[in-house]
């Protein structure tokens, strides 16, 4: 059997178990989709962020990109926030990172990827080189950087336009930065920006 032949199976037979435990769950999830958070993540196929909160399908509005990285230029991300934001209402949303990102320890060097090299970019490695580079372990070091790129990257989310709109008008939502560690299954909290830490 083929591997894509076998995720065609799995899929029936999880969709038949949803159905032998609640017979209304597809029903139910097709009527509408009122999800509390966003969640921008890593593509890493460890981290499914479902799986890893323990949510079911319609809980979470999902994007997902190389080491997880708000890129303000980036229209497929500024559509997915706009969106959650002030259509959805989500009341939250989190920035997860995890340790042993590859993305982050490929930007402590060149790929010579034309793509990968300059969307790494946006990981501030550079920023941080001097106090990064006084941590001798290689990949203590890169778990140091994807807590400060988590940091970094829920501090550019504060000022997208979509958000300075949502806190000024509606109080929310309140953004999370969240590293998960792959060694034990436990999400980190790293910050909190709300709407209350910017003036009225």
């Amino acid at each position: 059997m083929k591997a894509y032949e076998r995720i065609l199976l799995d899929n029936k037979a999880w969709a038949e178990e949803k159905v032998l435990l609640d017979e209304d769950f597809f029903r139910r999830l097709a009527k509408v989709q009122k999800p509390e958070f966003l969640w921008i993540g890593c593509s890493d196929s460890r981290v499914p962020a479902n799986e890893i909160t323990n949510t079911e399908p319609g809980e979470i509005f999902v994007h997902r990109n190389i080491a997880n990285l708000v890129v303000p230029g980036d229209l497929n991300l500024l559509s997915v926030i706009e969106y959650s934001v002030l259509v959805l209402k989500v009341k939250h949303v989190i920035v997860c990172g995890h340790y042993g990102c590859g993305g982050v320890k490929a930007s402590m060097k060149h790929q010579g990827l034309e793509s990968i090299d300059q969307w790494l970019k946006n990981i501030p490695f550079e920023a941080n080189r001097t106090n990064l580079e006084s941590i001798a372990d290689l990949d203590a070091r890169a778990d140091r950087l994807t807590e400060l790129s988590v940091e970094f990257q829920v501090e550019k989310l504060s000022q997208l336009p979509t958000i300075q709109k949502a806190w000024a008008e509606m109080r929310q939502p309140i953004l999370h930065g969240w590293v998960y560690r792959l060694h034990d299954g436990i999400l980190h909290p790293i910050c909190r920006r709300a709407p209350e830490d910017v003036p009225a």
